[in-house]
């Protein structure tokens, strides 16, 4: 077996579901502060609710389907994170709406793990491509999430969530219907991943992976953050101009993600990762030096491309130096180490309240020295299986 297509699509469609619903939390706050009151402390408290269900808790998940293999928490978490956005705007007060917004975080937290261990499975041999396939659909997940809100609360007010949480919901049925499909595609090399994960684990190289991958999470929230903030008060641009220009760099992100997909399977893991990485200081000093415009937007979106360029290969690589731990491994690369980009992301607004919006920009900038550094310091990723899991593959 080659890459499992079908497999891979449905895994590809619940991952998008699930960041769907995430990535919708963050679009409803504005409407929620507006329709029924909320503070912007309360607002936070939804935005950290939602971060630490989805993403700080996912090596948790990991850990337990290390050891117990829970296929059925993909269209379960799909499922809960659909329940998660529809409640959150029909909750008739805070306390609830909270709740609903951890519920749906933990659904999302809960099928990264399994999806991306499934999706390391139906990848075959092209592990890259595969895994760059599955990542996408989280990538298009987050960006559907405020297209689909915003105008689903404007026409039917905030009880529009149900009808976004439609979309979710169907995905978790597909998933349901596909699992067994998806389980005997993938059997063989799931027997032959297990038996041969003979190595240890590398702890030591997976840690300074995810200070890696932290790092360059840092980078694309801040961007993500301050991006429509820098072109209208310092390149005097309208919100409309800021807004489109984070719409390029979203947008060539996700091709990003499926071009490196690519290239980790010509040329490796390890050059595509510290490739990437260090790309992104020099685009970015262009970009500080583009004095805004048409060359700005075109270089954002080249950093764009060269940041996410490296997402899936990064969970592929943490599959590949914990063997033994995949569920782990996906939930640090897909959750813990994104969530802390997201921190970080925070961090830099306080920076930004105390010294400037420049001052936040010049060290967005500054960040990928560091994350090339520790780039550099990784090994190749260990592919001790690839031999005997292909083998049983090509068997099929």
């Amino acid at each position: 077996m080659n890459l499992d297509r079908r497999g891979l699509g449905a895994l590809a469609c619940g991952h998008a579901a699930a960041d769907l619903c995430q990535g919708s939390v963050p679009a409803l706050i504005p409407f929620l502060i507006a329709q029924r009151g909320y503070s912007y402390a309360a607002a936070g408290v939804l935005l950290l609710a939602v971060t630490v269900g989805s993403s700080i808790i996912q090596p948790l998940f990991g850990a337990v389907s290390d050891r117990l293999s829970l296929w059925w928490l993909m269209p379960v978490g799909v499922a809960l994170a659909a329940i998660g956005i529809a409640g959150a705007g029909v909750a008739p007060n805070f306390a609830l709406t909270a709740a609903a917004v951890g519920v749906g975080g933990l659904g999302v937290a809960a099928f990264h793990p399994e999806g991306a261990r499934y999706a390391n499975y139906a990848s075959g041999t092209r592990r890259g491509t595969g895994m760059s396939l599955f990542s996408v659909g989280g990538n298009t997940g987050f960006a559907l999430g405020p297209i689909l809100i915003t105008p689903a609360v404007l026409v039917l007010g905030l009880s529009g969530t149900l009808a976004v949480a439609v979309l979710p919901a169907l995905a978790a049925v597909v998933l349901l219907v596909e699992v067994p499909h998806l389980r005997a595609r993938t059997a063989d090399a799931a027997r032959a991943g297990r038996k041969q994960a003979a190595g240890r684990d590398d702890w030591g190289a997976f840690g300074r992976l995810t200070a890696a991958v932290s790092v360059r999470s840092g980078v694309y929230f801040g961007l993500q953050s301050f991006v429509p903030v820098w072109f209208i008060h310092h390149y005097g641009t309208s919100e409309a101009a800021g807004n489109a220009a984070l719409s390029a760099m979203l947008v060539a992100g996700a091709v990003g993600t499926l071009v490196g997909g690519r290239l980790v399977d010509r040329i490796g893991r390890r050059r595509v990762l510290v490739g990437s990485m260090a790309l992104q200081f020099p685009l970015l000093l262009l970009f500080m030096a583009a004095g805004g415009g048409v060359l700005a937007g075109v270089v954002l979106g080249a950093v764009g491309f060269v940041t996410i360029m490296s997402f899936s290969v990064t969970v592929v690589m943490g599959q590949e130096y914990l063997p033994h731990r995949l569920g782990i491994a996906s939930g640090v690369t897909l959750g813990f180490a994104i969530g802390v980009g997201g921190v970080a992301a925070a961090l830099l607004g306080v920076l930004a309240d105390h010294s400037g919006l420049s001052t936040v920009m010049w060290t967005i900038t500054l960040l990928p020295i560091a994350g090339t550094a520790l780039a550099l310091t990784l090994p190749e990723s260990a592919v001790r299986a690839r031999p005997a899991i292909a083998t049983a593959l090509h068997l099929r």
